[in-house]
């Protein structure tokens, strides 16, 4: 599977607060960061604790995602969560600009690449499942874009949050040019948008930690 992370200006409404969890900022240590080797391209991201962490656009300040990480589940008897139930290796190419992360449990493998698109604001994701051939992947893609995200004003208000009907992409935007990050007082609207090179099977966007959270509904059902 190959999936898109891009990043663009967006000049939408400011939607009401949700009931969502509040976001926070993610691990201060990675395992690894990567951008582009040109200037076209204005995206930095980090893998932390085996997934992707922080990703900056349009500057080196301005962090869009909490994590997106993957799902694995057997459809009956178990849901696993990378940053949780998952053991992961790291490693990176020899120009420093890729990152692979192998992630291991049960008796599956995942793969996963991670690298920066030089003609677009966008990470480029490729990963691969090795394991039985009942195995079902999901992607949760947690957003916290603009430096704001979930749970209301103390987050700098919530994030706006869909998925677009006609390609299955999962899209989040803030139009805010306030913040609540630390040590800047700016903003810059932007939305991103989650796409794979062949639509999802299943997509919905959720408020984190409640029953609309797709990672609630796995856990709970495993399918």
């Amino acid at each position: 599977m190959l999936l898109g992370l891009v990043f663009t200006p967006v000049v939408a409404q400011a939607q009401p607060a949700g009931p969502g969890t509040l976001s926070h900022f993610g691990l201060a240590r990675k395992d690894c960061v990567g951008t582009a080797r040109n200037t076209t391209s204005k995206v930095w991201f980090t893998v932390a604790d085996g997934v992707l962490s922080d990703v900056y656009a349009p500057t080196i300040d301005n962090t869009n995602v909490e994590t997106l990480q993957f799902i694995v589940t057997d459809g009956r008897s178990f849901t696993d969560l990378q940053s949780r139930d998952m053991t992961y290796t790291v490693s990176a190419d020899r120009t420093g600009m890729a990152c692979t992360v192998t992630a291991r449990n049960r008796n599956y493998r995942l793969t996963t690449d991670y690298i920066t698109d030089p003609q677009r604001d966008s990470v480029l994701i490729r990963t691969h499942l090795d394991g039985p051939r009942d195995l079902k992947l999901y992607v949760r893609y947690d957003p916290n874009i603009n430096g704001n995200g979930g749970g209301g004003p103390q987050n700098g208000g919530a994030d706006n949050a869909t998925v677009d009907n006609d390609t299955t992409a999962l899209v989040s935007s803030d139009p805010n040019t306030v913040t609540s990050a630390p040590n800047r007082d700016y903003g810059v609207p932007l939305a991103g948008a989650l796409r794979a090179d062949r639509p999802f099977r299943q997509a919905n966007s959720g408020y984190v930690g409640t029953d609309s959270d797709g990672l609630v509904q796995l856990d709970r059902d495993h399918g």
